[in-house]
């Protein structure tokens, strides 16, 4: 593996950072794990919280990896309930918009 920038103990400093904000985080009892190499932090775990996977990524670089190779999965279940909320949203806006329009007349 060639090394991208960063030394085996820089490495290692990123990913006690990460950690730390992850003992401190929501997602933290996920059961997340990570690890760094070559600057790059690898996640891997499950999650039935979508948003949490994005979460770890930007934890991950604001940490200060290069890159993030993000293996979380998120449950079935999760997927499908933001499905559902983002076409409740849809209607949502829409009832909304049409109100008003309505009352501008």
């Amino acid at each position: 593996v060639p090394n991208q920038g960063t030394t085996a103990q820089q490495d290692k400093e990123i990913e006690g950072l990460i950690r730390s904000k992850l003992a401190k985080s929501k997602i933290g009892k996920d059961g997340f794990t990570v690890r760094v190499q070559g600057g790059v932090a690898y996640w891997e775990g499950a999650t039935s919280v979508v948003q949490h996977k994005g979460s770890a990524t930007r934890m991950a670089k604001t940490a200060g990896a290069k890159r993030v190779v993000n293996g979380i999965k998120v449950s079935d279940s999760a997927k499908q309930a933001v499905s559902a909320n983002l076409q409740q949203g849809r209607r949502r806006v829409q009832v909304i918009r049409g109100d008003t329009r309505g009352d501008t007349r």
